[in-house]
């Protein structure tokens, strides 16, 4: 399980004062809301940044982080990415799982048997899709409940059911 999620990109600064324009990564944007720290990964460190005041235009979040006060201070930081730690995650419901922690998970049928590996989660407008690894192919499988009968993030095993037409 990784202990840090990616939460957003700098996409690029706003106005002179330090303030950037975030892309969220998140399921959920409106988390800016409460997010009290990221880390900024230069590439070649994680520096822990205190958020000071977020607002949201149109699509990006608009973040100022404490003791950035200068577009100079945070202007090379375009591009990079913002995480979190497990600790400053949104809390999960039960039944709830962080798509990192089942990528790369077992992904066998309701008979038991291997069907592949699950390399990447797409999100659509009506439901995930969980892109998975089947006999040197990608199998896109709609996470619903039909198709996805259960995921165990602690085991690593997603277990599902194909649906007539899926490997057509």
């Amino acid at each position: 399980m990784t202990d840090l999620f990616r939460v957003g990109v700098i996409a690029n600064t706003h106005g002179i004062k330090g303030e950037v324009k975030v892309f969220p990564t998140t399921g959920d944007p409106e988390r800016y809301n409460y997010l009290k720290e990221v880390l900024l990964d230069t590439g070649k460190e994680k520096i822990p940044l205190e958020v000071a005041s977020v607002r949201f235009f149109k699509n990006l979040v608009i973040v100022k982080f404490k003791g950035i006060d200068n577009i100079n201070d945070i202007e090379k930081y375009k591009g990079c990415d913002l995480y979190v730690t497990r600790e400053n995650a949104i809390p999960l419901e039960e039944g709830e799982y962080y798509y990192a922690d089942i990528l790369d998970a077992k992904v066998v049928t309701e008979d038991g048997e291997d069907f592949g590996i699950l390399k990447d989660i797409l999100e659509t407008g009506a439901n995930n899709v969980f892109v998975v690894e089947h006999e040197g192919k990608e199998v896109l499988l709609p996470d619903i409940p039909d198709c996805v009968k259960s995921v165990d993030a602690e085991k690593g095993i997603i277990v599902v059911h194909i649906m007539k037409g899926l490997l057509d």
